[in-house]
């Protein structure tokens, strides 16, 4: 049956070649899901590495959200504003029986994996997926919750003492969020960068920070190095900083691949951590309480209509985070 005006939306699709606004057929729920109107949305470095080609994706990108639940079951949660899980897991099989969902084999992954995402007016996405926004957080505030949580997952998989030393490197929108998430468990953290003007973004909010353009001699060697670069670049350095026996953490995807010796990985008895989802709860938490500062690394907040221009913010090499106001 054709799909009336009525039943359309406005969307960004990216069908492997170029990204295009068009007009879709809006989501319909399936039982246990909720219709959302998306409030705004924002860009990722993922969204721009799909653009390149990363996970094959097809459809409609994003993932960074806030909304309002239009219709639900519990009707309750309707004209609630929340936040919402990316991962859509079976349920079913060991590994979500296990309580591992996010690594889910047969999982999709909302705007990354065979799910259309959060650059449209209208996504569909389970109620257990979802988390209500506390009414003292802003839309654009909230709208870094999947990235804070991101964050989150990581002294939820290290048991990090005061006396620990961390490097996080990248001067991004992750890494500021990273630093802010692991000085709260944590004395020694810095940022290690090469842009001198994210950089005193990072250091306004109290973050120690060094400039990688600008060193002086070596850089002594930490507990933890955690990568947020999102360069192939990051890896290698990280096993340049951290001590015998120390731990990288892996928060960087990308497309392409990494040329490297990893000797120095055997030779010093490095652990090597991969990190990805986190817990909204905790993210909402620390958000709601102040302990997380995100709207000085806001750049820019576009309308829908001008999602070009976004994209060309969002990939400038001094932006932070970019939103996409949708409703």
């Amino acid at each position: 049956m054709p799909v009336s005006a009525r039943e359309r939306m406005k969307a960004l699709v990216f069908d492997g070649t170029a990204l295009a606004e068009r007009l879709v057929p809006r989501p319909r729920p399936r039982r246990g899901e909720a219709l959302i109107k998306v409030r705004c949305a924002g860009i990722c470095s993922t969204d721009i590495e799909i653009l390149r080609g990363y996970m094959s994706f097809r459809g409609i990108p994003g993932h960074e959200f806030v909304g309002t639940v239009v219709s639900s079951s519990p009707r309750r949660l309707a004209g609630s504003r929340v936040v919402g899980e990316i991962n859509l897991s079976c349920g079913s099989c060991p590994l979500c029986r296990a309580g591992l969902g996010t690594h889910c084999t047969t999982r999709s992954v909302l705007g990354i994996q065979g799910r259309n995402g959060a650059f449209a007016e209208y996504l569909a996405l389970p109620v257990k997926n979802l988390h209500i926004v506390p009414p003292s957080l802003s839309d654009e505030e909230a709208a870094f919750t999947e990235l804070v949580a991101a964050a989150c997952e990581i002294p939820a998989q290290v048991d990090f003492r005061r006396s620990h030393s961390v490097y996080v490197l990248g001067d991004g929108r992750l890494a500021a969020m990273v630093a802010q998430v692991v000085r709260l468990k944590t004395k020694k953290v810095a940022v290690l960068g090469i842009d001198r003007d994210k950089l005193e973004r990072i250091a306004a909010v109290g973050i120690e920070t060094r400039d990688l353009k600008r060193r002086h001699g070596k850089l002594d060697r930490r507990d933890f190095v955690i990568d947020c670069t999102g360069s192939p670049e990051g890896l290698p350095l990280a096993a340049e900083l951290v001590r015998p026996r120390g731990t990288i953490i892996l928060k960087s995807t990308y497309q392409g691949t990494l040329e490297w010796n990893p000797a120095p990985i055997a030779v010093n008895e490095i652990t090597v951590m991969g990190s990805r989802c986190g817990p909204f709860d905790t993210a909402l938490d620390l958000l709601e309480r102040r302990k997380i500062e995100v709207l000085p690394f806001l750049s820019a907040v576009y309308p829908l209509g001008s999602w070009e221009a976004a994209f060309r913010r969002a990939r400038a090499a001094d932006a932070f985070k970019v939103l996409i106001r949708i409703a």
